[in-house]
């Protein structure tokens, strides 16, 4: 299976701006620029869209991993916080911090745990990155 994302960049660095699209739609040109990714402007940037897809695949490992244990979740919540720091040879994600929240009946926080571990080690997107991957998982009532 190949997916494919695409961006078109026009015009200078700092002065310049860009649309970012997805093969599905989900995203068709959605506008990015220095300003939105460095100065908090509107518009995305490719962090943002790396950690919504992390957590999007570390949820989907994590339910598919619970309904191998037998467990079902009423909710997953995921967010996933990527730090993009400046380095000597340039900027870098250097981490990415995953929170998740849930709901899961019937378990105890030991499986929990171990569950949540595995879901983050094989999540796809988790293999994919080198940056630190840290995470806090949360049971919730």
């Amino acid at each position: 299976m190949k997916k494919f994302g695409s961006a078109v960049w026009q015009g200078g660095f700092k002065d310049g701006k860009g649309a970012i699209s997805t093969e599905t739609g989900a995203l068709k040109d959605a506008p990015y620029s220095v300003n939105s990714r460095f100065e908090g402007k509107p518009g995305t940037n490719p962090e943002e869209l790396i950690g919504a897809a992390h957590a999007g695949c570390f949820s989907m490992a994590l339910s598919m991993i619970l309904g191998e244990a037998g467990f079902i979740a009423d909710k997953l919540e995921t967010r996933a916080d990527v730090t993009l720091e400046k380095q000597v040879d340039g900027f870098a994600i250097t981490a990415i911090h995953l929170t998740l929240k849930a709901k899961i009946p019937g378990i105890d926080k030991a499986a929990f745990n171990d569950l949540t571990t595995r879901a983050k080690a094989g999540c796809p997107v988790s293999k994919l990155l080198k940056a630190e991957i840290t995470l806090d998982a949360i049971l919730t009532e």
